[in-house]
């Protein structure tokens, strides 16, 4: 299983940024996929996930004004980022939660690169 994520970059406080996710590989299911962030000295934290069924959820830090979208499909996931803070500024992590054709009995967390967004003041 393979995330490809893009769309990070440097972006003013107030500004607006959309992250995208591709699956590929060998998915044999997929249980949901999301985001997660970590900035510099600090654990990496939820910021957003969708399950298969479309039920997403939200860190509070980030209610109101990111929105999770999922192409099925295409197996990717959009994070568009509005109203964006200083405090966003983190890498980004591309997650997908679950079984792979190789190991179809046991559910894992696979990651893809991490994707730089900077928000300046």
């Amino acid at each position: 299983v393979q995330l490809q994520a893009s769309g990070g970059g440097l972006v003013q406080a107030g500004g607006s940024l959309r992250l995208s996710c591709a699956a590929s590989g060998a998915i044999f299911s997929l249980s949901a996929m999301g985001w997660y962030r970590q900035a510099p000295g600090k654990q990496r934290e939820l910021v957003a996930r969708i399950t298969s069924g479309g039920s997403p959820n939200y860190a509070e830090s980030v209610k109101g004004r990111f929105t999770i979208v999922r192409d099925a499909a295409k197996n990717t996931v959009y994070l568009q980022m509005n109203s964006l803070k200083p405090e966003d500024t983190a890498v980004y992590y591309c997650n997908l939660y679950g079984r792979s054709s190789s190991q179809p009995h046991r559910a894992a967390d696979y990651w893809g690169q991490g994707t730089q967004v900077t928000v300046s003041s």
